[in-house]
């Protein structure tokens, strides 16, 4: 009976209310008030400006761009390059600003941890979570693994903020950060003990006074208690409390509250104090950092010096004996091209693979890695088809711990053999935002001289339409393209697409369709965009663009009044002249085969998106990014950033097929400046990409611009759920679990995992799921005990519907260190004691 009563009272809990927690900045704008981004924001662009002010220095370059807090992620980005043409463009800068912001805000899903707010004077734990988060931001710095330190900066940061809004620091009269709290080394001094009296009740609603006057005298520093749960208190006696209305200890003596999380809060009057502190506190946290990266790093770190990985997949069987020579020149080509300019990558990346399976080289060295390609050889696995899948899969699961949108190249003249990997490659491309290209020396549209060359080699063949269509699906969903060559036009056709690789570049308009299909397109230009090129690839393609005048050219026409045309292979390639791009352009399409059309330029305007759950509480509604596909039919929710475009608005976003039918429609909320929260009633079926339009400036209707994103994404009709601790000792096997459940297709789900370090995981290769049905796992995760500790490793686990013909995917974070912390589904020991308490109180 007790066991039915605890169960009911948690269902009622997690589905009626979202367990609220203590205030901390807040999430939306408001009036007066600076919240979590603003300060995170702020504090990254002061210590940028100042980093790159002090390169600029010492090499006696100008640097004129005051350092204040008007700064904006353009100014900053256009000053730093100014003296330096290497960094990067401001999309990549804001990208980096966005996802440290993600992950600050997300630390408010840790709803009953006192120490990640400061909360219940948890200074010891508090300060622990902080110095350990620096730490990983340094080892991953070390690693090049700039993402993970990006989301461990995130973290940390949040915690650093919120001390000075739930302490009493301000209250104190400190006018400095409280440096003691990023360094491990230094004792916690003066903090009160558990039986000392800190405030006294409030005045009604003034609240002013209400820190008793020895505690202020004595410099004794306290935290606010708070408890969201009625009737669960644990507040000591004569402690002060958070504050607000859903903190129930603020109606136990003393009543009242000491946050300062906006101007209305309890001590909101020094809300605008305390938020400046966080500033400085979090401009000390980076200088600790840059000092330990150096600037280099530091810059990587932020996004404004480009961090790019360049890959190759590279079929070395027998078949390629004939083009492996060309393969290599063009890959060094490549490679040479790059150096010296914004494009340079900071690692290099190397697959090789036959009908056996791949070997992976990753490097930062590029004469090292230059060497390497210089090296390769075709020979033997004389076999029909290769392990294409399967070196696509392994470059992709290592661009886990790589920035976004790295650049995959990949060279075979034979089918997949391991075909049964689509789904899961798609989902790894989705989740790391690579963009793959394939370069395909056997080619069904130029058989007149493949043929000759077959003859030579009986283990090779043209691919047919069906295996050619697998590449060009994984190819559609990363934004890449699929160029079928001869190797004597294989080094043209590479050229050809180099403008799709450039930073600055956007996508404007993208679109499939199968073959038979004609089209009609239109697609807006805008001001800001320059060197707009036209991509089409498809066999026997015809097509006419006309211009917002009214001109037109044909496919014929190779230097007409719009634009140059280049043919290589199945591409065609549309350069746009400069004069009059802006306005309203269309262009029909037809072709005897499935066709792509996307439409690039360069810009310093592009979006960011990212699905994220809200999540209601003590401070507000808040939101974090899920790491996993969200659910077909379900609605969802999009955080949407614009970058380049200070003036920029955001009128219409629609989610739209392969095919550029609209499906769904978003209804748009702006959450200041340029950032977005975006409703979907509903996840379509099927692969969608994302289409944004909008003004450049808001009082002129005619700078309307639009925007596509790049990779499509899918839904997924099987929600999957991993609980794990957190962190792990090197060299100590845990057991984690995993939820699978589906409301349509029964039966047997096949389930795999992976890390991103290369670690022992085992998982059950399949679960039983009924319709409507959930199934719990147990999988095994082994890190070595080599490990460096606060070394980031992502574990991926997989559920596949019977028949392939669904996927869904979860990733989670875990930290290498010396104690490990598991979050259940009760997370912790005060949520167990929160929820006895709301039972309690139920029951009374």
């Amino acid at each position: 009976m007790v066991s039915l009563v605890v169960v009911a009272v948690f269902l009622l809990w997690g589905t009626v209310f979202q367990p609220p927690h203590a205030g901390a900045f807040k999430i939306f704008p408001s009036d007066a008030s600076l919240n979590h981004q603003e300060i995170t924001k702020a504090a990254i662009l002061q210590k940028t400006a100042e980093v790159c002010r002090d390169i600029a220095k010492a090499q006696g370059k100008d640097f004129t761009l005051p350092v204040n807090n008007r700064l904006t992620a353009d100014t900053v980005q256009r000053a730093c390059s100014s003296s330096n043409s290497a960094l990067s463009t401001s999309a990549n800068f804001k990208l980096a600003i966005v996802l440290i912001s993600l992950n600050n805000i997300a630390v408010d899903k840790k709803q009953f941890s006192e120490a990640h707010h400061f909360d219940n004077e948890a200074f010891s734990s508090g300060r622990d979570l902080i110095t350990q988060g620096i730490s990983k931001v340094k080892v991953s710095l070390k690693e090049g693994n700039y993402i993970s330190a990006q989301k461990s900066l995130g973290t940390v940061t949040h915690t650093l903020q919120d001390f000075y809004s739930h302490s009493n620091w301000i209250e104190l009269g400190y006018t400095d950060p409280y440096s003691t709290l990023i360094k491990p080394n230094e004792p916690l001094s003066n903090i009160a003990e558990s039986t000392t009296a800190t405030c006294k009740s409030c005045v009604d609603d003034n609240c002013t006074d209400n820190i008793l006057p020895e505690i202020l005298q004595q410099k004794t520093l306290t935290s606010g208690y708070f408890s969201a749960i009625p009737g669960f208190t644990n507040k000591p006696a004569g402690k002060c409390s958070h504050g607000s209305a859903l903190d129930f200890t603020s109606y136990k003596n003393p009543t009242g509250g000491i946050n300062k999380d906006d101007v209305n809060s309890e001590h909101g009057l020094l809300h605008q104090k305390a938020a400046n502190m966080a500033i400085n506190a979090t401009i000390e946290l980076l200088e600790d950092i840059r000092k330990d990266a150096g600037d280099t790093a530091f810059l990587r770190l932020l996004g404004l010096s480009h961090t790019i990985m360049l890959v190759f997949v590279i079929d070395i069987t027998g078949s390629m004996s004939n083009d492996i020579a060309e393969i290599k020149n063009v890959s060094i080509n490549m490679i040479d091209s790059r150096k010296g300019t914004s494009e340079e990558p900071t690692d290099y990346m190397l697959i090789t693979f036959d009908d056996t399976g791949f070997q992976l080289t990753r490097t930062a060295d590029v004469d090292q890695f230059k060497e390497k390609i210089n090296s390769l050889s075709a020979s033997g696995g004389g076999d029909f088809p290769e392990m294409c899948l399967s070196g696509l899969l392994g470059c992709t699961m290592a661009l886990t711990r790589a920035p976004p949108s790295s650049d995959i190249f990949v060279f075979t003249d034979a089918s997949a053999k391991d075909t049964e990997l689509k789904n899961t490659v798609e989902a790894m491309i989705e989740s790391t935002e690579s963009m793959v290209t394939f370069l395909l020396p056997t080619s069904v549209s130029s058989r007149g001289e493949r043929e000759v060359l077959d003859t030579q080699s009986s283990s090779s063949r043209p691919m047919t339409q069906s295996e050619l269509q697998l590449y060009r699906d994984l190819a559609q969903v990363s934004g890449g393209q699929t160029l079928e060559v001869t190797n004597t036009t294989l080094s043209e056709a590479s050229t050809a697409i180099t403008d799709t690789f450039n930073s600055g570049q956007v996508t404007v308009f993208q679109v499939a369709r199968s073959a038979g299909n004609a089209g009609n397109f239109s697609f807006l230009l805008d001001s800001s965009l320059s060197s707009v090129t036209v991509y089409i690839t498809g066999d026997s393609t015809v097509f006419t663009i006309y211009s917002p005048t009214g001109v037109s050219q044909s496919y014929s026409m190779i230097d007409g009044s719009l634009g140059s045309i280049q043919t290589v292979g199945n591409l065609k390639k549309i350069k746009l002249k400069s004069d009059n791009q802006a306005g309203q352009w269309s262009i029909s399409v037809n072709s005897t085969s499935s066709y792509t059309l996307k439409v690039i330029g360069k810009s310093s305007v592009d979006v960011l998106f990212y699905f994220v759950e809200l999540i209601q509480g003590g401070h507000g509604d808040s939101w974090g990014q899920i790491f996993t596909r969200p659910s077909i039919g379900q609605n969802a929710t999009l955080f949407l950033s614009v970058s380049g475009g200070e003036l920029a608005t955001v009128t219409d976003v629609l989610l739209v097929d392969a095919s550029g039918s609209n499906v769904v429609n978003g209804t748009v909320k702006s959450v200041g400046g340029t950032d977005y929260l975006v409703s979907l009633n509903r996840i379509p079926e099927g692969a969608f990409g994302l289409l944004l339009k909008g003004l450049l400036n808001n009082s002129l209707p005619s700078s309307r611009f639009q925007r596509q994103s790049s990779i499509h994404h899918k839904g997924s009709r099987i929600t999957l759920t991993v609980e794990t601790q957190t962190t792990t000792t090197p060299g100590v096997s845990f057991s984690f679990n995993f939820t699978v459940s589906t409301n349509t297709t029964a039966g047997n789900y096949t389930i795999r995992a992976r890390t991103s370090n290369g670690f022992t995981v085992t998982v059950p290769s399949s679960l039983n799921v009924s319709t409507g049905g959930s199934v719990q796992g147990t999988g095994t995760l082994t890190v070595p005990s080599n490990t460096e500790f606060w070394t980031d490793v992502t574990l991926i686990v997989e559920a596949e519907a019977p028949g392939s013909t669904d996927l869904n995917y979860a990733t989670v974070r875990i930290t290498a260190s010396a104690t490990s912390i598991k979050f259940s589904g009760l997370q912790s020991f005060s949520m167990f004691l929160a929820l006895i308490g709301l039972f309690v109180s139920l029951l009374l």
